[in-house]
């Protein structure tokens, strides 16, 4: 089969990365891709929002099927216009990956269906939103209800904090139409975890659980991120606890979606805490994570082809999928600056000598300049080692991040470090 992958970071890297070891898989194609990518995948600089463009090149290519990665296209209804010309693809429909696009619509629906999830309320208007904040007591969390590139959810420890956050969103529209309506809701104090699972209806195939570290700095300081690194397994988490957000928060969730008439067949990705008072749903996004997806696919030992086709031929509940025992740290490498402005354009060097000691390197904003590879985002590569466990594979990760080097590189040194504890 000829794939097309859109989105060009390091989430869509480990995809193209996973599609490339399938047998089936004749050629790869990426929309807009980057220089890691294109080592793997012919790359054709055709933006996420182009739908027509995108569609264009489909049928030009003669390719077979298409994979979307990022959320915007997805929120906007790319999967709606690919099927509109009878191209498969896979991913949420415009209607159900309105369980990322708006997390107002994503809270109501828990409330609904109790499933589990933090206290909160809605606003629209920023006075009253900000009389109810000033009778709360800090900390508390204030979250844009649009997609914000990972960067619209405020963990505030004082109430002057969270008056600035609404102040950002809704007044100063710092996030835009996204910031327009706001989610403010409790605090919820514990261990997070991600858990993407494979969907096709009410059918859920849960992946291996992965845990992310959000903050930018050590010691989870700083402002919120995309995500400074990943691992899994979680040797420190009671399995009983992944069952449970299993059972009574994942597969009520896609049933959900199915009486509400917005069936979701793609991955569904739950960021959850687990609080003294059980496992409770932070968020759910409508793809795969990122940087969730560069330690998890490197554990999946079924063909990660397979998968999407049985859940495009209604076949999901018959196919078993095998997970691999190794564990998996990936520590991103950051420009300086990031998550506010930084700079692009400067040389990396070291990819060769890190990828020779057996890491897996995922490029995320990179492009390719005068044949040299240079930094094209905040986040610029998800440096991913593999091992028996995670002290094995948390030491190959950061040897072959030092091995890498660029002006201005910052990266978390405590990655997967609860794990061992």
């Amino acid at each position: 089969m000829r794939v097309l992958v859109i989105g060009g970071g390091g989430r869509e890297h480990a995809i193209v990365w996973a599609l490339s070891k399938s047998e089936k898989v004749k050629q790869i194609f990426c929309a807009p891709g980057n220089a890691g990518i294109a080592e793997l995948a012919e790359c054709a600089p055709i933006p996420v929002n182009r739908f027509d463009d995108l569609i264009t090149y489909t049928k030009d290519n003669a390719i077979d099927l298409v994979f979307v990665g990022p959320d915007d296209p997805l929120a906007d209804g790319i999967v709606d216009a690919f099927e509109a010309h009878n191209i498969p693809v896979y991913g949420p429909r415009k209607n159900a990956a309105e369980i990322e696009g708006s997390k107002i619509f994503m809270k109501d629906l828990l409330r609904k269906y109790n499933i589990p999830t933090a206290k909160y309320e809605t606003f629209t208007d920023h006075e009253t939103a900000l009389a109810y904040l000033r009778e709360q007591s800090a900390p508390i969390v204030v979250k844009a209800d649009g997609l914000a590139a990972g960067k619209g959810v405020t963990v505030a420890y004082s109430i002057e904090e969270a008056e600035k956050a609404l102040h950002d969103m809704m007044v100063d529209k710092v996030f835009g139409q996204s910031g327009g309506s706001v989610v403010i809701e409790e605090f919820l104090q514990g261990q997070e975890m991600s858990i993407l699972a494979f969907v096709d209806g009410e059918t859920v195939r849960a992946m291996v659980p992965a845990q992310d570290h959000k903050p930018v700095y050590d010691d989870d300081k700083g402002p919120n991120t995309g995500g400074m690194g990943t691992y899994s397994p979680l040797p420190h988490i009671d399995p009983a606890l992944v069952e449970d957000a299993i059972e009574n928060i994942i597969k009520p969730t896609a049933k959900a979606m199915v009486s509400e008439g917005r069936p979701f067949r793609g991955v569904l990705f739950a960021g959850l805490m687990i609080t003294p008072n059980g496992v409770k749903t932070i968020e759910f996004n409508a793809r795969m994570g990122d940087p969730e997806t560069q330690v998890v696919l490197p554990r999946l030992k079924t063909d990660l082809l397979d998968i999407v086709l049985a859940s495009l031929n209604g076949r999901l509940d018959q196919l078993e999928i095998e997970w691999s025992d190794e564990a998996a740290v990936c520590v991103i490498a950051a420009s300086e600056g990031y998550p506010a402005s930084y700079p692009k354009g400067r040389v990396i060097t070291g990819l060769e000598a890190a990828k020779a000691q057996g890491a897996l390197v995922f490029h995320a904003g990179t492009a390719l300049t005068d044949g040299e590879i240079v930094t094209n985002g905040g986040r610029v590569l998800g440096i991913v080692g593999l091992g028996r466990d995670i002290a094995e594979a948390r030491a190959r990760a950061y040897e072959a991040v030092s091995a890498i080097h660029f002006e201005g590189m910052h990266a978390r040194t405590d990655i997967a470090a609860k794990a061992l504890r």
